[in-house]
């Protein structure tokens, strides 16, 4: 059984997010399923490993965005009964690069040595808490970026919602664009007597150049 779920959400690039599936799965296959999230996407432009569609017209007019589109992802797996198959979850934009093999092993084997982190995040080379890290190292965290988490189950078990639908299953979906949800899901994280860390065993980076020029093919604000 494979420990991870990874998820991706897609709108409208679905070059880009196949890209990032194949090299998930030629990386780290073994350890983890993998799962598309289609956020108001076209029907020409679904990934072709696409799981669910989120397809009503205010999602096709206005997407799902980070919060509730990874809301969605997991509520869908609890709803088919696959969410207790996994032991960690990992969240991720399709703008993430990935060019370190083996990235879900490096970062699966720190969340196994400390049982109280419940959110782990890659740094990225371009990030001050870069100069905090030592080699091969972690550091827990007020506050991380949002393109790349990996989850524990036992942490979101503590914080998700599972009777109020999608929107509100982990992130407040009430706030659409998401501004502040790296501070809400880390408060959870504390406030249930767990932590959230930065690692720089494996580096993950945000290729912008998808959002400055695609803003209107993917149906955002400008950058």
């Amino acid at each position: 059984m494979k420990p991870i779920a990874t998820l991706i959400l897609n709108r409208n690039l679905p070059k880009v997010t196949d890209r990032l599936y194949r090299k998930i799965r030629s990386n780290d296959g073994d350890i983890t399923d993998i799962f598309v999230i289609e956020s108001g996407s076209s029907k020409k432009n679904l990934s072709k490993y696409a799981t669910w569609h989120a397809n009503s017209k205010v999602v096709k007019k206005n997407g799902l965005r980070f919060p509730r589109g990874m809301n969605y992802g997991l509520y869908n797996l609890w709803k088919e009964k696959k969410f207790e198959k996994y032991s960690a979850f990992f969240l991720v934009t399709n703008d993430t690069v990935i060019k370190n093999k083996k990235t879900l092993k490096k970062l699966y084997s720190i969340l196994l040595k400390n049982k109280r982190i419940g959110i782990l995040s890659p740094c990225s080379r371009k990030w001050g808490e870069n100069k905090l890290l030592e080699r091969n190292s972690y550091k827990f965290s007020w506050y991380i970026h949002n393109h790349a988490y990996l989850l524990r189950k036992e942490f979101l078990k503590k914080v998700i919602n599972t009777s109020s639908g999608y929107k509100h299953f982990l992130y407040d979906g009430s706030n659409f664009r998401g501004y502040g949800l790296e501070s809400e899901i880390i408060a959870k994280a504390y406030a249930n007597n767990f932590a959230a860390a930065i690692t720089n065993k494996v580096f993950l980076e945000e290729n912008e150049e998808y959002l400055l020029k695609n803003t209107d093919l993917i149906k955002t604000e400008s950058y």
